[in-house]
């Protein structure tokens, strides 16, 4: 499972294209490749690197971004000013996992990116999926999980996340103490962290007593 998720960024405005990048950079377990601003350049950036996922304007200098779509075996967001329902639709059947209408507000893009970091780990956790699998990881890319997050509830997850460091356990009364919620709220938000693939949970069993509950980030 991939720990890091390469993101190229295709707007031939470099002020939009610089800020989606830096977007990009902030969110956990993403990094955002140097923007492109036309589509000869994005596929010459496809066709020599490893990339999980683009993110497309649909007005370009040489073309349509949703041309490139076509013609990718890559995940990709359309991030354009296009609001047409035309555009939106042929978006749609080009492949388009997300569209987002330009401008958007802050914190946009990083919810998708996080919808879709959980999904590909739903995706990504064993080669064969049952029907169950299948669905969550269509739920969790289109409505945040499978509840349809607010934002708050999207940000509470986002800060239990980010007390997890790799390789380093953490129990749900300490991810508690650190963000300021109740234990039993930790405990919801990283039983769903676990059952998106996110987290792994490990049983410490002390001297006496129930084992603990302890989390790590995979």
């Amino acid at each position: 499972m991939s720990s890091v998720f390469t993101v190229l960024v295709v707007d031939d405005d470099f002020h939009v294209a610089d800020l989606h990048r830096r977007q990009v950079d902030e969110v956990p377990g993403f990094r955002a490749l140097e923007p492109v601003g036309t589509l000869a350049a994005a596929r010459s950036a496809l066709s020599s690197r490893t990339v999980d996922l683009v993110l497309v304007d649909v007005y370009l200098p040489d073309g349509s971004g949703l041309d490139l779509l076509r013609s990718i075996d890559t995940d990709a967001f359309v991030l354009s000013a296009a609001s047409d329902s035309g555009t939106v639709r042929r978006a749609m059947r080009s492949g388009a996992l997300a569209y987002l209408i330009k401008p958007f507000a802050a914190g946009v893009l990083a919810e998708r990116l996080q919808a879709y970091a959980r999904s590909r780990n739903v995706l990504d956790e064993r080669s064969t999926l049952d029907q169950e699998a299948v669905e969550r990881a269509f739920r969790i890319l289109h409505a945040g999980d499978s509840g349809g997050a607010s934002p708050s509830r999207a940000a509470t997850a986002a800060l239990v996340l980010e007390q997890l460091v790799a390789g380093e356990e953490r129990s749900a009364a300490e991810v508690a103490a650190a963000i300021g919620v109740s234990r039993a709220t930790a405990q919801r938000y990283l039983a769903q962290l676990t059952a998106d693939g996110i987290v792994a949970m490990q049983l410490r069993y002390g001297a006496a007593g129930r084992p603990e509950h302890r989390y790590v980030r995979r």
